[in-house]
């Protein structure tokens, strides 16, 4: 059977806090907060590996050349985990839960591994080409999207019950 024959859809199940029945959107600060350790974490393994490969002997041996790389290859890879599979499977990156925030899709549902990767490695540089005026968006609209979450279709919300 289906809405025509008298059944209706079940609502999206969403975990945002919510206020007079409405998913509150989160704080601009906040977001920037998440933004901010999502990228300090990633530059820290950047960091450690470059570390370790000066204490190898730096360029001048191969021990330290493969060790620089490998730093850049980890912090790769953790870049992907955090901002592609973990959000999509989860709603959240590092900062995101850090912060008690969750990405979802306007609908209230989880937003997938490719709605992630879209928002992440396609809208956050396209962001950043238009000189961060992307970023700012959720500052300066009402329902609090950037140029990412219009792409993608999702929308950053605070998490839990307030």
């Amino acid at each position: 059977m289906t809405a025509a024959q008298g059944l209706t859809r079940p609502q999206a199940r969403s975990r945002a806090a919510r206020k007079g029945g409405k998913a509150l959107r989160a704080p601009f600060a906040l977001r920037c907060g998440a933004l901010l350790i999502d990228y300090i974490a990633t530059t820290a393994i950047v960091v450690f590996g470059t570390l370790i490969a000066r204490m190898l002997g730096g360029g001048a041996r191969s021990a330290g050349n493969s060790a620089e790389t490998l730093g850049f290859v980890v912090a790769i890879l953790f870049a992907v985990l955090n901002l592609g599979i973990f959000p999509g499977l989860t709603g959240l990156t590092l900062g995101k839960w850090a912060t008690g925030l969750r990405i979802e899709r306007t609908e209230g549902e989880g937003i997938g591994i490719g709605r992630a990767l879209l928002r992440h490695f396609v809208g956050y540089p396209l962001s950043f080409l238009l000189l961060g005026l992307g970023f700012l968006l959720p500052a300066l609209t009402v329902r609090g999207r950037g140029l990412h979450d219009i792409i993608a279709g999702t929308v950053v919300v605070r998490e839990g019950s307030l």
